[in-house]
């Protein structure tokens, strides 16, 4: 055995002449004798050529073990799954999309943790490959770094993803014909990177950076970069003077870390998932963090960007002025950022941001604190008696800050998109869609392919939707997701009638049924829980382990 405390978990796995065959395995794979001497560093990689977000980042992987070797590390390259949310919405298939941080997180524990690796560098491109790749690296607790594969560039006529979702709704209402749907279609995603605007993948990309746990400038960088190459070789070489001062993530991801991440969030005007993902990977850290610390910073945290999907600019446009690296140097003069948490640098986030240049004159992309976007959260956790245990909203006010109208009550999905298309849901439409939950869907779809044909059929002021699904970071308009307990529980959201009045206050952050009890407790009464939609499989086990949306629907809960 080594004292060489850099080597705490590959010294077992090669040390001494009882791991003789452990050391023959590596050499086929281009150990050499000096190499075995050296810590282990394993890359955990996204890559897949099934989608956009991470069909680059077998090059950044190889980058990242380069920069680990050159740092006087072994690095050993390893993969783990990805799934596409923007293939797969409006399908069966989305219902797997949740599950998958779960198994990203799973994978990456079982590599490392059979393989003895001494730190990682974890590299994330599609929406749940951040969460799930930090929460990988928070059971290990070993010296990591997290690497995102950076965003896309903008399609023709300054177009994304959503821009394509968007274009079925407005086809559905007679503004485009089927040719013009196509050219959007067919020029719309130009090449590698994640999702354009400031939906999950970004927004989940900047939450870690200003947590501590990715370098400055990881989150804001374009995916096919030198910067972004740059990037990936740097983390390698941290990997090793993590190892070198003993900094392992459980002292940077810290509550006051969590706090900063959401800090940054509500300023970037980011995607109801953080509050999914972040609160999963405090619970999987042990930081103690629940939906009112979304309420609470908040009401001190103004909506500075004007970053798609609700603004006008995208993720790329806020690389070119500077990325997210001079909105945190605001916030932190501000007093509104903990500039003695502990990064990846090994330096504290005030030491990292104290030389960064502010965005260039004449920028309108981050606004100044005096001309908010929104002067406070985006992020509306609401209460009332459709949602005991919470749901959260994303209210920007541009959609308005109340909305009461009669529900119109789906099973499903596929039921309520169907009715948009063909016109049946009108202004004033509550679109309640139920049994999408964790449990109930299970795996807890998001409803970005409904809430797009709204926006596209100019109806995002007029009908709200409400679900306990979870919405796409790229949804916007008068939407509640994450509603708890979820219908499949026997939640309230269970006992909606269609014609029932709904009102919902993103100013009182209070979201009510206009039924009587009594009247509720008779609908309580004859409701049944409805049968498991699936008996077998991951999503099966998913069903059975998974916590309420309020918790993170995480599935290992102590």
């Amino acid at each position: 055995m080594t004292d060489d405390k850099r080597r705490q978990y590959s010294s077992p796995v090669v040390d001494g002449i009882g791991k003789s065959a452990s050391r023959a395995m590596l050499r086929a794979v281009g150990f050499t004798d000096e190499d075995f001497r050296k810590p282990q560093v394993g890359i955990a990689s996204t890559w897949s050529n099934l989608t956009p977000c991470n069909m680059h980042i077998n090059r950044l992987a190889e980058e990242s073990a380069a920069g680990a070797d050159e740092a006087g590390g072994k690095s050993l390259i390893f993969n783990t799954i990805t799934v596409s949310d923007g293939i797969a919405n409006g399908t069966e298939g989305m219902k797997y999309s949740l599950v998958s941080r779960e198994v990203i997180a799973d994978s990456i524990e079982t590599t490392a943790g059979c393989e003895g690796f001494d730190g990682l560098v974890a590299i994330g491109g599609c929406d749940k490959n951040m969460p799930g790749c930090m929460m990988g690296l928070a059971r290990l607790n070993r010296p990591s770094v997290f690497v995102y594969g950076g965003t896309i560039m903008p399609g023709e006529n300054h177009t994304d993803i959503i821009s394509v979702f968007e274009a079925v709704g407005a086809h559905a209402r007679g503004d485009l014909d089927l040719i013009e749907v196509k050219q959007i279609e067919e020029t719309a995603i130009p090449g590698p990177g994640s999702c354009g605007g400031m939906y999950t993948a970004n927004t989940m990309a900047s939450a870690i950076e200003a947590m501590g746990m990715s370098l400055p400038g990881s989150s804001a960088q374009n995916a096919v970069s030198e910067t972004k190459a740059e990037d990936c070789r740097a983390a390698g070489a941290a990997v090793l003077n993590l190892l070198d001062k003993g900094i392992r993530p459980s002292d940077i991801m810290t509550r006051k870390a969590f706090e900063n991440a959401i800090t940054v969030v509500i300023a970037l005007g980011g995607s109801t998932n953080a509050v999914l993902h972040l609160l999963a990977m405090a619970s999987t850290i042990g930081v103690e963090l629940d939906l009112a610390d979304f309420t609470e910073i908040g009401k001190r945290v103004p909506v500075l960007a004007d970053l798609r999907p609700s603004g006008h600019y995208m993720m790329s446009e806020l690389v070119a002025i500077g990325g997210i690296q001079p909105l945190m140097k605001m916030l932190l003069d501000r007093g509104l950022l903990h500039g003695d948490c502990l990064t990846v640098t090994g330096r504290t986030l005030a030491e990292n941001l104290a030389g960064v240049e502010p965005y260039p004159e004449g920028q309108d992309i981050i606004h100044a604190f005096e001309d908010p976007i929104k002067a406070d959260s985006h992020l509306r956790i609401l209460y009332g008696n459709l949602a005991p245990t919470g749901a959260v909203a994303k209210i920007t006010g541009k959609e308005g800050t109340h909305f009461t109208g009669r529900a119109r009550v789906f099973h499903s999905e596929e039921e309520a998109q169907a009715r948009i298309l063909d016109g049946t849901v009108v202004a004033g439409d509550v679109l309640v869609i139920r049994y999408e939950g964790p449990k109930g869907g299970p795996g807890m779809r998001e409803m970005l392919s409904p809430t797009s044909a709204i926006m596209g059929k100019g109806l995002g002021s007029d009908v709200a939707l409400i679900t306990d699904g979870r919405f796409s970071g790229g949804s916007h308009g008068f939407v509640v997701g994450h509603i708890t307990p979820e219908a499949t529980e026997g939640g309230p959201i269970a006992l909606v009638e269609d014609g029932d009045t709904i009102t919902i206050d993103a100013v009182s952050n209070r979201i009510e049924l206009d039924v009587t009890e009594p009247e509720m407790e008779r609908r309580r009464q004859a409701w049944q829980a409805p049968e498991p939609r699936v008996t077998r499989g991951v999503l099966a086990k998913y069903a059975r382990t998974v916590s309420s949306a309020s918790k993170g629907a995480v599935t290992d809960l102590p």
